[in-house]
């Protein structure tokens, strides 16, 4: 019977439900699963390969959870492991005897230099790791040191040796190491820190065994003794003592040359973080990348088109015509509304597979930390720290996880501007857009044209940033930027396929659940008819509700030379998610079209009215509705997370700045277009 000591659950528990499994097995050193699995918790500064290890453990089963009275997302996973076992005691066990399994609660808490936390983040790190109560913390700490920069990431092992917490080293970019003529004993290593170290590489998984053996070592002995210090409250002298401390571990687990010897990370980043050549080279990188993907990706989606427009259309009309519900509202939704919508998004899953691989290959092999140092310089000019560049650079990815990494900020007021900012990035949602709108009015340079989005995205974040700063924060100041720059190296297949499938199982959940929604939405309204005498489903789409609304609004953007109801009646659709502007558009057009007439393909429907709209100038009419497309309201789930993080008031002055921002640039956009093209 357990005590209601046992019984009360730790403050960890509380961050999501523990995993679902079956208690089996218990060993001598009571290792259960379930509530009472242990918790073991990844700790270590940025860029160790933390997260990375994470990932590699937990097979990417993860889930996220807020830390009870923050905002703080943490991640957690299930780590499954086996050990050797002897006699198993359980009643109907199922468990091989000769192995048992130890399931492992893996909590990756936020990355964290010291326990002298300077953000929310670092804040929830040390809370976790010493501000609880000595049952309430994490049974062991395993934190991530990198064995090429050993000397930076035991300051945090010092912090943590000096209370009674167990922890285990586990040294990363140990080939980074080699490389530099570095060589890590970790066992003498081990004897110096006074805790165990395993040497591991989880890029490659290498190492993983014994990390779990030493896990489970770790679990089931004995209670550490804390590192001797100075008794004196003085910082100065506990730093010097901690510093002595990590020079004795270094000299006596590791070996380097006399003389540091310059590397190829060191020769390469003489460049690409120059001053002037830097931001040419990133420039350069990005144009490469957006030209690579349409390229490549322009063949793969015709062919897509072609299926859902041909043989999946066809056969779905077939099959409902066999049910006796050919010509009926059902095949109206089905056909009309969820494979035009929802297929010709999906045409658009090779571009993003494309994209994706070849960020995660600029970010696996360490250049996007560079990046943070080219923009290092215009950060500082709007007011923010460099470290305000990753949240905007997720924000290239999705703007919703870019706004909850704003929470890594030190100010309250650097929070908020960034939050504000954020929407002016470039998701990969609009990309999808761009990429048609390009591929239909520029052909060949459709590269060259959404490469040109992405560049009018960075000035639109840099120059709002000023605006904001001089009107509403002309007292805040700047913080210097302080990063560790991982070395480079050639990226895995692993860890690149891993990667690109997480950020791609996100696209394709957000196209079946809210664009799901979404289409089916717009069949409704397209479906409801607003004269007498009509009947449900068999209404014109001008007619509809759908189209007498978006007609009410359209003026409106005739200065920017899209003043036609089916393109303006998209932008009030992707309001709700961007990617679903181009579902719209197919749903309006195929369900204009009379039955048995040839359609034609999306694109050329889109251009003619982009023609008899902008009175003969379709080019910059299309500049213009991407560059309000970029600037104006983000997704309503862009805008719950601003409200959750900054607050209904700026999220509301939020929505009217990029409002009015994105109508007065697509004016001026096709006004001068209108002179040259």
């Amino acid at each position: 019977m357990a005590t209601a000591e046992q019984q009360r659950p730790r403050v960890l528990d509380l961050l999501v439900p523990a995993p679902s499994v079956k208690a089996c097995c218990h060993t001598g050193g009571g290792v259960g699963a379930g509530p009472e699995a242990p918790v073991v918790a990844l700790v270590g500064a940025p860029n160790t390969g933390k997260s990375t290890l994470f990932n590699a453990l937990t097979g990417a089963r993860v889930t996220m959870g807020n830390w009870p009275g923050t905002t703080v997302e943490v991640s957690r996973g299930l780590w499954k492991t086996t050990t050797a076992a002897a006699t198993c005691t359980c009643d109907e066990c199922t468990c091989d005897d000769a192995e048992q399994r130890l399931d492992t609660t893996l909590v990756d808490l936020p990355g964290a230099y010291s326990l002298d936390p300077h953000s929310p983040d670092e804040e929830l790190t040390r809370q976790l790791l010493v501000g609880v109560p000595d049952d309430e913390r994490p049974d062991l700490c395993v934190v991530a040191c990198d064995a090429s920069r050993l000397a930076n990431s035991l300051y945090l092992v010092a912090q943590l040796r000096e209370r009674r917490l167990p922890i285990l080293v586990a040294l990363t970019m140990v080939d980074v190491a080699a490389k530099r003529g570095i060589a890590v004993d970790p066992a003498t290593l081990a004897q110096a820190l006074g805790c165990p170290v395993v040497a591991i590489d989880p890029r490659r998984r290498a190492g993983l065994e014994a990390l779990a053996a030493a896990v489970r070592d770790g679990l089931g002995g004995p209670e550490p003794a804390p590192r001797p210090v100075p008794s004196t409250t003085d910082q100065l002298e506990l730093d010097d003592d901690r510093f002595g401390w990590i020079a004795g571990a270094v000299a006596a687990g590791t070996s380097a040359p006399a003389e540091h010897a310059r590397t190829f990370s060191d020769t390469v980043d003489r460049w690409v973080t120059a001053p002037v050549l830097g931001p040419l080279i990133f420039l350069g990188v990005m144009w490469l990348v957006f030209q690579i993907t349409t390229a490549v990706a322009a063949p793969l989606q015709d062919l897509l088109d072609g299926l859902f427009a041909g043989p999946v259309s066809d056969a779905a009309t077939w099959l409902l015509g066999s049910l006796g519900l050919g010509g009926s509202w059902v095949e109206g939704l089905v056909v009309d509304g969820l494979i035009a919508g929802v297929g010709m998004l999906l045409t658009f899953v090779p571009l993003m597979t494309l994209m994706f691989v070849l960020l995660a290959l600029l970010e696996d092999s360490g250049y996007l930390a560079r990046a943070a140092v080219v923009t290092d310089r215009l950060m500082r000019a709007i007011g923010l720290p460099g470290r305000a560049f990753l949240p905007l650079i997720v924000g290239f990815g999705c703007n919703v996880p870019a706004i909850s990494a704003t929470r890594i900020l030190p100010s309250a007021r650097q929070r908020v501007l960034t939050a504000l900012l954020v929407p002016f990035t470039s998701c990969t949602a609009r990309l999808t857009v761009f990429v048609m709108l390009g591929s239909v009015f520029f052909g060949p340079y459709a590269g060259t044209a959404v490469f040109a989005m992405y560049v009018v995205s960075i000035h639109l974040v840099v120059l709002a940033g000023l605006v904001l700063r001089r009107t509403l924060w002309r007292t805040m100041g700047t913080d210097p930027l302080i990063i560790d720059l991982p070395a480079y190296q050639v990226p895995t297949l692993r860890l690149t396929a891993s990667v690109t499938w997480v950020r791609l199982k996100g696209f394709l959940q957000t196209a079946s659940g809210i664009i799901v929604a979404t289409v089916c939405a717009v069949w409704l309204f397209q479906s409801i008819p607003t004269q007498p005498g009509q009947a449900f489903g068999e209404v014109p789409v001008a007619q509809s509700a759908y189209g007498v609304a978006a007609q009410a609004i359209t003026p409106v953007f005739a200065p920017a030379g899209f003043a036609q109801w089916q393109t303006t009646s998209a932008l009030v659709v992707g309001f709700v998610a961007k990617e679903a502007v181009v579902s719209a558009w197919a749903q309006t057009y195929a369900l204009e079209e009379p039955s048995g007439a040839d359609p034609g393909s999306l694109g050329e429907r889109v251009r003619s009215d982009f023609e008899a709209s902008s009175g003969g100038h379709p080019v910059p009419a299309a500049l213009a509705f991407m560059v309000f497309l970029l600037a104006y309201t983000p997704c309503v789930a862009t805008l719950a997370a601003q409200w959750r993080e900054i607050g209904p008031k700026w999220t509301l002055f939020g929505v009217a700045m990029q409002l009015a921002t994105a109508w007065l640039l697509a004016v001026a956009v096709f006004q001068v277009g209108r002179l040259f093209w």
